[in-house]
């Protein structure tokens, strides 16, 4: 469960860093979450069955360890591991907290981990 966690939370700082080079990443937080609330709200409550405020919660959680995840890329692979670690144990207990059960969580993990999948590659030679 929390390598999914991990997964899903590197996945959406990843898709950050893509909306960033998208020209988006002079968006505030408030700008960033009403985007998130517009276009990932939807999907998620279908595919999750959650009530719509426990979507917003979810998604104000999401933003909240996107930003944590910022700046990663300059840590050491240790480093990285136990940042991701804490922010994904921070992450299930502010989940835990809306409330949502373990399945939810799982749910709301796997959305994410199918978004990433889905997200169309960005260029930079990477080999498949």
């Amino acid at each position: 469960m929390k390598k999914i966690i991990s997964l899903a939370v590197f996945a959406l700082a990843l898709s950050v860093g893509s909306v960033q080079a998208q020209g988006m990443g002079q968006m505030d937080p408030a700008q960033m979450l009403e985007m998130m609330k517009q276009r990932v709200k939807p999907s998620l409550i279908e595919k999750t069955k959650l009530t719509d405020a426990q979507a917003d919660k979810v998604l104000e959680i999401q933003l909240w360890s996107q930003g944590e995840m910022r700046g990663m890329r300059d840590m050491s692979e240790e480093e990285r591991a136990t940042k991701m670690k804490t922010v994904n144990d921070e992450k299930t207990k502010k989940f835990k907290a809306i409330p949502l059960t373990d399945d939810q969580i799982k749910a709301v993990n796997d959305f994410y981990e199918e978004m990433r999948k889905n997200r169309p590659q960005r260029g930079g030679g990477g080999s498949k």
